[in-house]
Order: C-alpha cells, then structure tokens, then sequence
C-alpha cells in the first residue's frame, strides 16, 4: 500500500492503492508512518508524497466500518493525528502532489506538508453531508484560517468540492499546475531543494509553525528570527553562503 524510494537525497512516498483511490485503512496509516521513520533515519534532504492513480488520497477507507462500533476517536486520534504530527516535524523541507480527490485524512496529509502542488484536476473539500460526518483532520482550521467562517461553512454545508485552480486562488495551496506536469514539477521542487541550506530551510519552517500554533506577534516573531540567523552563523553552509556570493560562484550546500 505504501511505497518509499530514496534517490540523491530525496525520499519519495507513494500511496499505492489506485483501486480504492489510495484511501487509507489502519494498517495503511501505520505504513506511512514507518516510511516517514524510515526516510527521516535514510538521512534525507527533501521528501516528496504522492498518490497512485487517479487520485491523490480519497481519504478513510470506510467500506469495511461499522458505524455501530466504530472505534472513532482510536482511528483520528490514536492514529490519524500522531501521524499528522510526525509528518509536519519531517526534519526536512517535504512536498505533496494533489491530483484528483484529495478529501477527509487525505485533506489532512496535505495540510501537514510544508509545500503542495496541486493538478487542475484536483478535488478539494469536505464531502462528508452526505455521511453525516463531520470534517477531520484538521480541515476545519486550515479552511477557516484560508478562507474564512462562511466560505468554510458554505463547502461543509454545499458538499461542493474545489478544483485545484480554485484551491490555489484562494490561496490554500502553493501552485496549481496541469495535471500532465504536476508530478515532475514537485519532484524538481523537492530535488532543488535536496541541494540547499537544509538548516536554514528548518529554521523557516519551525518559525512558521510557532508563528501558526502560537500566534506569535510580529516583534515576538522577529525576535526569534535573529535568534535562528545567529545560530546558522555556526554552519558550515552559512559560511559558504557567504564565501560563494563574496566569490561570485554558486554555493554548493551540504546541508550542514
């Protein structure tokens, strides 16, 4: 169900279950984790997600569940959020391919990658009226935070799914791009990335998340910024930062 390759610094995990469009069980969830696990201790530099088929991550697999004695709060937060949690602390720039759906924990995958891709053809939202579920994963504060209480409400009531280009546009994702090229372009995103400033990169992004979790000031959060640029001072690829723009030459990072 789910695959990882490691290549020239760069993790890449694949949801692998096109038939049921890579909607995830619980054994599935507990793969993904340990290749998360099995990248971080790989020692790579950049790490890609992405879905088999037609579609990024359909989200839970229900088609065996019984509502009856569904074990809810096992599932989200025994296993779903931990999960979520590991993914966002990935010692290492991440990026995800969205294409097709990309609902309910697949939303959340997503939402715990630091940069998304996203096809024309994507189909974003929050399907669950028709279940008489409720969103998860983290839905309700990414579309709150992004859109805003009515338009959030509007796509939880309606059922109505976003396309990949009204995604973007609303600014929930980084890029949309065509469905035919999206693949490649998160892959060279993520292999220039393999080749930067890796402690600088993590810096940016632990400063992000407290800025997100904490909702820092802005003076709270420059603070922090000039702590994070003293501490690069002692690495070795700040100090070829600098030699390489002093010598008019490109750096050449060893993410150390």
């Amino acid at each position: 169900m789910i695959d990882l390759a490691i290549a020239d610094d760069v993790a890449t995990v694949v949801l692998n279950a096109p038939a049921k469009l890579n909607a995830l069980d619980e054994q599935a969830l507990l793969e993904l984790a340990a290749a998360y696990d099995d990248a971080e201790a790989s020692g790579v530099r950049a790490l890609v997600l992405r879905g088999e088929g037609r579609a990024f991550c359909a989200g839970r697999d229900i088609s065996g569940v019984d509502p009856r004695d569904d074990d809810v709060i096992g599932f989200l937060s025994g296993l779903v959020t931990p999960l979520l949690q590991r993914m966002s602390r990935f010692p290492a720039p991440t990026f995800a391919v969205a294409h097709g759906a990309c609902l309910g924990v697949g939303l959340g995958l997503l939402i715990a990658t630091d940069v998304v891709y996203v096809a024309e053809s994507a189909k974003i939202g929050s399907p669950f009226a028709a279940l008489g579920a409720t969103l998860d994963s983290g839905g309700h504060a990414f579309f709150l935070d992004r859109l805003g209480a009515h338009k959030t409400l509007d796509l939880i009531y309606t059922g109505r799914l976003m396309s990949g280009t009204e995604a973007v546009e609303a600014g929930l994702f980084s890029r949309v791009l065509p469905d035919d090229q999206v693949v490649q372009a998160t892959v060279d995103a993520a292999s220039a990335a393999s080749r930067g400033a890796t402690a600088a990169f993590l810096a940016s992004k632990q400063l992000i998340s407290r800025i997100r979790d904490e909702r820092l000031s802005l003076w709270d959060s420059v603070a922090i910024e000039n702590a994070a640029q003293a501490a690069l001072c002692d690495t070795s690829d700040y100090r070829e930062g600098f030699a390489a723009f002093q010598e008019k030459r490109r750096p050449e990072f060893r993410g150390r």
